[in-house]
């Protein structure tokens, strides 16, 4: 445990060799101005700026196509960018030494005993939701190992130089264990009989990319031989990615194993693992270190299957919320405009809900916030926006003690022109997903946004999602929607509150008259919560309200609601089963705009919708796959509309996406290509789905 065995050093070495040449260019590259936007890959490098956009509010996305294409202007802003942030001559905000303060709170020396209870040797971890524990396989291999081990916080000096008081906990194998030797982690529950575990926090793992490029700067933090913690800070640099690996420059030592790598906004880019000679490196001390990527990390703990009672407990580690039992202060905060501090209670309250307000441990809350510490008498979730830390989270009140939350009413931003829309760059390896095109016969009935600019005049974009309208049928050609699940927010749903899209005509739209004193549903097309996601509530909450616009909406008879289970899960399990890289997808959804659909109030009815599904599997090849929504005895023939349309009769149907494009009249370019369906020996017409596991992905 002292140091990595000699099968992982093994391994590094073969790596950090193999790289040798690219490694020294990009290090070259590194000296030279504005090198850094040229030592990694276009498409990485625009990644990271779009998620350095989320923490600094004056930073903007770029077009990767531009950096491609090596466009000076875009090149020129990418420079600007990252030469401010991540080339600061070693001048950063005070909050970057707050962060880490919250961050350290949750490291902990991991003392690993043999079968006998003796000394083994010393790792380091991290708590990365309330209850689990993170480090390397080699530190903890198996659960017998974990189940006479455990872990020390606090053993590290004050700031008066006297050594903090020890706090040990036992690890839980039984409760929860996993270990990956390939990747070299081990997760593990944490037992805390006494409650005291929560005072620690926990540093939240995010899976999207654009946390780390090669020029990035990171600091690790680790108990060096089993020593009091300690920080390898600043002179520390990321001088390679691979695959599953990063490759860079820092001071760690024997028992540093397990500790988490973090880049400058102190989010885990990788975790430690080994350091391997690297002789040709002399300006690095000879060392080249190697982490594993948190994103690769989550993605193997996605593709396994677990019981039940361990799938809930993992369930924190993939939401960014937690939920915090009785008894426990936590410091955090909440968006002012959620939480009236007077509204949640008394030490007394029959809510079990106690509120006082505080000033935070550490950190700088953000505009619109208010500091508070809650003290949890009973089971109470929290929905988090952002590590649990004291650098700043979100927060807002649900669960058992809602009633002690202000509502979440959906507001709408007015702000039309600061959305961004369908982005069709969103998922990873560079794989360019366009908007389905109309027929030409189809584009003059398409409805047109006078405020497009330099956009498609038809398209209207809402927050991380897109709607084309057809203005004769008032109702979508389709929607588009970009889901990035580790980064998705469970948003409490509030009274629904739809409203017309200023931009187009109320009479291009769907609105109240067609659903008043009737059983048709105001029925969503992106859903709700595919758009809810991103760095903070405030940015998810603009999403999951954009999609109460009619724009969106469809009249779906309420016994078609009822009908549609396996319909309404397609994302969701897509997301938690497929094997799908870094978790993003990109969903089309439409209806199917029949001449003969039912007409009611002066709207046609749909009978049919259908769904295009796309993501990146880990192979890093691109899947996209079709589904109807339909009557089993159209799914045939579908030219003709019976007398009496039943609409108990919906089933779900995985369908070739050129069955897709002759009904709807869209073409999705090269994604049919990309079809398991089309691939197939023998021709699909259809299958009905009657469970999720019977998709083809």
């Amino acid at each position: 445990m002292d140091e990595a065995p000699a099968g992982v050093r093994e391994d590094a070495a073969a790596r950090v060799a193999g790289r040798s040449e690219q490694r020294r260019r990009q290090i070259a590259l590194l000296a030279e101005p504005g090198g850094i936007v040229r030592a990694d890959e276009p498409v990485r490098v625009a990644t990271r700026i779009d998620r350095l956009s989320h923490h600094y509010r004056d930073i903007h996305p770029i077009d990767p196509a531009s950096l491609v294409a090596a466009d000076p202007a875009a090149v020129t802003a990418a420079v600007a960018v990252l030469e401010r942030i991540i080339q600061t001559n070693d001048l950063l905000p005070v909050g970057y030494l707050e962060g880490g303060a919250a961050a350290a709170r949750a490291v902990g020396r991991v003392v690993v005993r043999d079968a006998h209870g003796r000394l083994a040797g010393y790792g380091t971890g991290s708590l990365v939701c309330p209850e689990l524990l993170l480090t390397n396989h080699h530190v903890l291999g198996d659960a017998g190992m974990a189940g006479r081990s455990s872990v020390e916080f606090d053993y590290q000096d004050g700031i008066d130089g006297t050594p903090l008081p020890l706090r040990t906990f036992f690890l839980d194998p039984g409760r929860f264990f996993f270990a990956d030797r390939e990747l070299d982690f081990a997760l593990v529950a944490v037992k805390d009989a006494t409650g005291e575990l929560a005072r620690f926090g926990f540093n939240r793992l995010v899976a999207p990319e654009g946390k780390a490029i090669v020029g990035d700067f990171v600091t690790i933090i680790q108990h060096p031989g089993g020593e009091k913690k300690q920080v390898a800070l600043r002179e520390n640099r990321i001088v390679d990615i691979l695959e599953s690996f990063l490759h860079y420059q820092t001071d760690t030592e024997p028992g540093s194993s397990g500790s988490p790598v973090f880049n400058d906004q102190w989010e885990i880019v990788a975790l430690h693992h080994a350091a391997v000679p690297a002789p040709e490196h002399d300006a690095l001390g000879g060392v080249i270190n190697e982490g594993v990527r948190i994103s690769r990390l989550l993605g193997a703990l996605r593709r396994q299957s677990f019981p039940p009672e361990q799938r809930a407990l993992l369930d924190r580690l993939f939401a960014e919320r937690t939920t915090l039992l009785s008894a426990v202060t936590v410091p955090t905060a909440v968006p002012a405009s959620t939480v009236e501090p007077a509204s949640l209670g008394t030490p007394a309250s029959a809510d079990g809900l106690s509120t006082w307000p505080a000033e935070p441990v550490a950190g700088r809350w953000a505009d619109g916030q208010v500091p508070l510490t809650l003290t949890l008498t009973a089971p109470v979730t929290l929905h988090i926006a952002g590590p649990v830390t004291a650098a700043g989270p979100a927060a807002v009140v649900a669960g058992p003690a809602a009633a002690a939350a202000a509502p979440e009413a959906i507001q709408i931003d007015p702000d039309y022109a600061g959305r961004r829309g369908y982005d069709p760059d969103f998922l990873p390896g560079g794989h360019r997903v366009a908007l389905p095109t109309l027929h030409p016969d189809l584009l003059p009935l398409a409805a047109l946004n006078p405020h497009a600019g330099d956009g498609q005049a038809y398209v209207l974009n809402y927050h991380h999602f897109s709607v084309v309208m057809n203005r004769q049928r008032r109702l979508a050609f389709f929607t588009a929607v970009n889901i990035d699940g580790p980064t998705s927010l469970r948003i409490r749903r509030d009274s629904d509150r739809w409203i017309f899209d200023p931009r187009l005509p109320d009479s291009q739209q769907t609105g109240e008259d067609v659903y008043r004193d009737n059983p048709l549903d105001r029925g969503h097309l992106v859903r709700r919560l595919d758009p809810a996601w991103g760095a903070s509530l405030a940015v998810a909450k603009s999403g999951n309200d954009d999609t109460f616009h009619f724009t969106n909406c469809t009249p779906q008879h309420k016994d078609f609601n009822q009908n549609q289970t396996t319909w309404a899960g397609l994302e969701d399990y897509i997301l938690d089963n497929a094997d799908t890289r870094d978790l993003k997808v990109t969903v089309f959804t439409g209806p199917v705009l029949a001449a003969d659909d039912d007409p009611y109030r002066g709207v046609q009815l749909p009978r049919q919708y259908w769904k295009v599904v796309v993501m990146v599997k880990h192979d890093d090849e691109l899947s996209a796959t079709g589904y109807l929504l339909s009557q089993d005895h159209l799914i045939d023939g579908l030219e003709a509309a019976p007398a009496e349309f039943s609409y108990g009769a919906y089933k779900t149907y995985q369908v070739p996406i050129r069955r897709i494009e002759d009904l709807t009249r869209l073409s999705f370019g090269t994604l049919a290509d990309a079809d398991p369906l089309a691939r197939m020996e023998v021709a699909t017409t259809a299958r009905e789905i009657t469970h999720l596991s019977q998709l083809t992905l």
